[in-house]
């Protein structure tokens, strides 16, 4: 809407996102430079609404932003005291010896924690330090000055629907304002809508593998067992998922009687009867989390995707007047599960190159010392040396990847270096999916309601809302495509790898149509990644709207 009037404000640097990377980068541009002028605009409904992550957090990056940390009173209350790893057959399981792991591996010195609450913790910190922070804040589109970003427009309001792609302003149309900086640091996370313009825009994706994903489900549960250790990590790969899909759970013991369980399913998988969402509850009845759980109660829900590029999937990270942080880019350690200790060093390593060509008078400038540090320091190692272990699971399986990818990354830890090079990841995830005609459906059993839950009756646990007066953030480039093409092709899939719900295939007496429940939508991007016809679009809904996680 180039058109439109909007008032604008200035800042030396914007940064879009209040995650790890985000806040990182704001705190440590103000401990730099407590003379610039800082601003941070998050689409939740406060920072860490929108915060879903395992999460076991490797404290390097909060080491390097905040080293007194804990006399600030961070929370991270729980050390991992205990870790361990299991295969799962359909009622048996065999534990990894740790001993055979990688270094890189274990965790103890890392913490349990709600990423959700250390954002909390963070943001307090930026803000004592000056930064402007306004949560409920979307933002639209990209400001562009010639060819280089200038900014965003945040805080557009009151489109209401009119059957177009983008809406029409209503009755009560609010236009934003451009939010302009001498830098824009896009830090939105995963699939970001701006961070998506910005590599196709500038072609940040060019030589490198197509980015990878992985859909993760998390629950919250109260439990009442002996079982329950605070500090004890387990991860599981195998059963449920069958051949031609990976994956794994994972079970963290907080204190306060919680734990964390959740399941990550790698989204290239081939059969498109899979239900992700269906995997995770079958998950929960094995005996190993059963036990557990077992007159428990379970007291939040989340999804989320997850970056599993790694390292060749790394986009080019500066573009003229911007940079990508974090998951914006895709700098998840598969294996290990984590990245917010990456999203947070990326923050630092922005901020200081973002500072550095300020202070010199070069405003705007391509911010390549960035890339450069990112590529060859701790980030960049930590992403090579697990680089094969998601291309060689994809191709050959579990076994292949515990095996052939583990010793790659023994030969990483000691030689520094892969046998393999790095191994390419090939088809996009969407591509991956093939025809129904060439796969069976699965029968998942029906929720018990104790262990497992339907969606619906989840996605309530979400704290999930949005105004069902604007337009759907779920946006489909032809409307005739799900219908048309992905039912009879590939029995529309978007009915069952939504973790939340949103995509239906009604039967009406004229034919099938497809309904699209955006109200439930927890911001995951699956749709926007899985989708085999790529002709779903995910964009930022009204500022304030989505899932509002607690303790997440």
């Amino acid at each position: 809407m180039a058109d439109v009037q909007r008032e604008s404000m200035d800042y030396d640097v914007v940064i879009v996102g209040g995650g790890p990377a985000g806040l990182s980068a704001a705190i440590r541009l103000k401990q730099l430079d407590p003379d610039l002028s800082v601003v941070l605009l998050e689409k939740g409904s406060e920072v860490g609404a929108h915060i879903l992550s395992g999460a076991v957090l490797d404290p390097v990056g909060l080491n390097a932003l905040i080293p007194d940390w804990k006399e600030k009173g961070a929370p991270l209350n729980v050390p991992v005291t205990e870790d361990s790893f299991y295969v799962l057959g359909e009622g048996g399981k065999m534990r990894i010896p740790n001993r055979v792991m990688p270094p890189l591996m274990d965790n103890h010195g890392n913490y349990i924690v709600s990423m959700g609450n250390v954002c909390r913790w963070l943001a307090t910190q930026a803000e004592e330090l000056g930064v402007e922070i306004f949560p409920g804040m979307s933002c639209s589109e990209l400001v562009m000055d010639g060819d280089r970003v200038a900014g965003v427009v945040a805080g557009e309001f009151g489109k209401v629907p009119d059957g177009s792609f983008e809406g029409a302003p209503g009755p009560n149309y609010e236009p934003g304002m451009e939010v302009r900086g001498k830098y824009v640091f896009l830090a939105e996370g995963v699939r970001g809508s701006l961070s998506q313009q910005a590599i196709a825009r500038y072609d940040l994706a060019q030589g490198r593998e197509p980015q990878k994903y992985g859909l993760g489900m998390k629950e919250l549960w109260e439990v009442d067992s002996p079982l329950h250790s605070p500090g004890k990590v387990l991860h599981t790969m195998g059963w449920p998922l069958k051949k031609g899909a990976g994956g794994g759970g994972f079970v963290y013991h907080l204190n306060d009687r919680q734990v964390y369980v959740g399941f990550v399913v790698h989204l290239n998988y081939r059969n498109p009867y899979l239900y992700p969402y269906g995997e995770f509850q079958r998950f929960k009845h094995h005996p190993l989390i059963a036990e557990l759980l077992t007159g428990g109660k379970r007291i939040a829900y989340g999804a989320r995707a997850i970056n599993e590029g790694g390292w060749q999937s790394l986009p080019k990270l500066v573009f003229p007047g911007g940079v990508l942080l974090g998951c914006s880019a895709g700098m998840v350690n598969v294996p290990r599960i984590k990245g917010n200790h990456n999203a947070m060093l990326s923050g630092i390593h922005a901020a200081e190159a973002a500072q550095a060509a300020l202070a010199a008078g070069r405003e705007g400038d391509l911010l390549e010392d960035y890339d450069q540090v990112v590529r060859t320091g701790a980030i960049g190692r930590d992403l090579r040396a697990v680089a094969n272990v998601k291309p060689l699971w994809s191709r050959y399986g579990l076994m292949a990847s515990l095996g052939v990818g583990g010793l790659d990354m023994w030969t990483q830890t000691l030689l520094n270096r892969s046998v393999f090079g790095a191994i390419r990841h090939g088809k996009t995830d969407a591509e991956s999916t093939e025809p129904a005609a060439k796969h069976k459906p699965i029968q998942y059993p029906k929720p018990d309601g104790k262990l497992s839950f339907d969606r619906v009756t989840n996605v309530a646990f979400s704290g999930t809302n949005h105004d069902p007066d604007q337009p759907a953030h779920l946006k489909l480039k032809d409307p005739a495509i799900p219908i048309a093409v992905n039912l009879p092709l590939y029995a529309e899939p978007a009915q069952r790898y939504c973790p939340a719900g949103v995509y239906e295939v009604v039967e009406e007496p004229t034919g099938p149509r497809f309904q699209i429940n955006f109200q439930n939508c927890v911001h995951c991007k699956t749709c926007d990644i899985k989708d085999p016809s790529q002709n779903i679009v995910w964009t930022a809904p009204r500022g304030g709207d989505g899932p509002n996680y607690p303790n997440m």
